[in-house]
């Protein structure tokens, strides 16, 4: 069947779908991307100043839960109506983008973020089991490609926007991403809900089902193991979004791509750059440009494969990809390390839901698949573990300084809201001759911070040593 074919034969909820898709995305990711940044950053620019630990608690919990909770929303959608869902996980996104900025206390932006969570969870079941409804066995590759195009170009829009009106101040960041899920108010009056089973039981037996369903998958020891293996994956590729921002900001110098734009497309800098330095947001955005750019040919490569190799290779690449990212100064080695971390993530992403369904018991596939999102929510936690206490005692340019400090004896006023991290690294600098770009040398080359890649690199190279035994243990046991 040819490509138009296949396009005619999409109904017109499958296009509004979609479309709901991308501006989710653009909501989620215009404000995501810059979260970390906005958790850990000086207080005179807006930011909160809260420590690495506390965002890694923040940004790992709150999105593993995000995570977890659609085996709960999934039946709440079954329940009750694709439509009246959506309408409801909007109403939370919105006001929850609102309110963010009205907290500035740890307790309070993780109430928030857990309730903005809770908004994302009600969306995330609705619009893939859409495009499935949608979709027939002809027509669910190119579907199903759609769909994952959609979520990257709202996820490489979303910053860009936000990023522009950054200076207006980080509240406007939060504004732009509930106007935009405004948007999704107007979309939804055009959606037509698919035809779904309507069950008697009520919504407690439903997700009771449910929970029973995960406890009889989850009662296979090799697949418990298999799905702790894969969490590793999704720690290093939560890095994206919880450590690199504050990485590049803390000691990357982004000048040389500063002066690339500032000759060819000056506009670029005014929007996206400060004092000869890039955002980097942007730099990190660079992951959501490739996989637009490069995932068709990745797949097309992937497909000839097999699910284990392609995942075991996606994920040894994504480690030296994202370990390297984290390794030095140099923004160009940066931008590369970001391209080779995104073919490793279009190869092994796409390929760990194939072999769920591969090594599950023929009649018990729907319950393993079922059980995808376990390895997320387990690699959100750990990433939120790795970016947040780990960063924080190897690599937090504000730890090092204050260790730095102490041990010289400098008489400085501690971090508070009164005295801000901006305030606290001057006076370092005045007591000790340098200015801040000295400073930074000076701490990246006592500390060795981007000795950090070496913890990312043993986690990544364990997932895929000990991937391989277990499938040949498995195999083994097959035979």
């Amino acid at each position: 069947m040819s490509i138009v074919k296949v396009f005619k034969k999409f109904p017109r909820t499958f296009w509004v779908a979609n479309t709901i898709e991308l501006f989710e995305r653009w909501a989620w990711y215009g404000f995501f991307m810059l979260f970390a940044n906005y958790l850990t950053g000086s207080t005179d620019i807006g930011a909160l100043g809260l420590s690495q630990a506390q965002k890694g608690i923040i940004m790992g919990v709150g999105t593993g839960i995000l995570y977890f909770l659609p085996v709960i929303t999934g039946a709440i959608a079954d329940k009750y109506g694709y439509k009246k869902v959506l309408g409801i996980s909007f109403v939370v996104y919105s006001t929850a983008f609102i309110a963010l900025p009205l907290f500035n206390t740890f307790a309070g932006v993780f109430a928030m973020y857990l309730y903005l969570a809770l908004g994302a969870a009600l969306f995330k079941p609705i619009i893939s089991a859409t495009v499935a409804k949608t979709t027939d066995e002809e027509t669910s590759s190119i579907g199903f490609g759609i769909f994952y195009m959609m979520v990257n170009v709202g996820a490489f829009i979303g910053p860009l926007v936000t990023l522009a009106y950054k200076d207006s101040g980080y509240t406007t960041v939060f504004y732009i991403s509930a106007a935009v899920i405004l948007v999704n108010f107007i979309l939804i009056l055009f959606y037509k809900e698919p035809e779904r089973e309507i069950k008697q039981e009520s919504l407690g037996q439903a997700i009771g089902n449910v929970f029973r369903n995960i406890g009889t998958a989850l009662s296979d020891f090799k697949f418990v193991i298999f799905l702790l293996l894969v969490a590793a994956f999704w720690s290093m590729y939560y890095q994206l979004f919880f450590t690199l921002p504050v990485f590049i900001t803390q000691w990357v110098d982004t000048s040389s791509i500063y002066n690339f734009f500032e000759g060819f497309m000056p506009a670029v800098t005014e929007t996206y750059g400060k004092d000869g330095q890039m955002d980097s947001e942007f730099i990190v955005n660079f992951d959501a440009m490739f996989i637009i750019i490069f995932q068709i040919i990745i797949s097309s490569i992937v497909m000839k494969l097999k699910p284990l190799k392609a995942m075991m290779g996606g994920i040894l690449v994504c480690t030296i990809g994202m370990a390297l990212t984290l390794y030095t100064q140099n923004v160009l080695f940066v931008i590369v390390a970001i391209f080779i971390f995104s073919v490793g993530e279009m190869a092994s992403s796409p390929k760990i839901t194939e072999y769920i369904g591969r090594i599950a018991p023929k009649d018990k596939v729907g319950l393993y698949m079922g059980c995808s999102f376990l390895p997320v929510f387990a690699g959100s936690t750990l990433g939120g573990i790795i970016s947040g206490n780990v960063y924080g005692s190897m690599s937090d340019k504000v730890n090092l300084l204050v260790t730095e400090v102490e041990k010289r004896g400098l008489d400085i006023p501690a971090i508070s809201k009164d005295f801000s991290a901006t305030e606290y690294f001057n006076r370092a600098g005045e007591l000790m001759g340098m200015n801040q770009t000295e400073l930074t040398q000076f701490l990246w080359n006592t500390y060795h911070p981007g000795s950090i890649w070496y913890v990312i690199l043993a986690i990544g190279l364990f997932a895929v040593i000990a991937l391989y035994f277990y499938d040949k243990l498995l195999l083994n046991k097959k035979s």
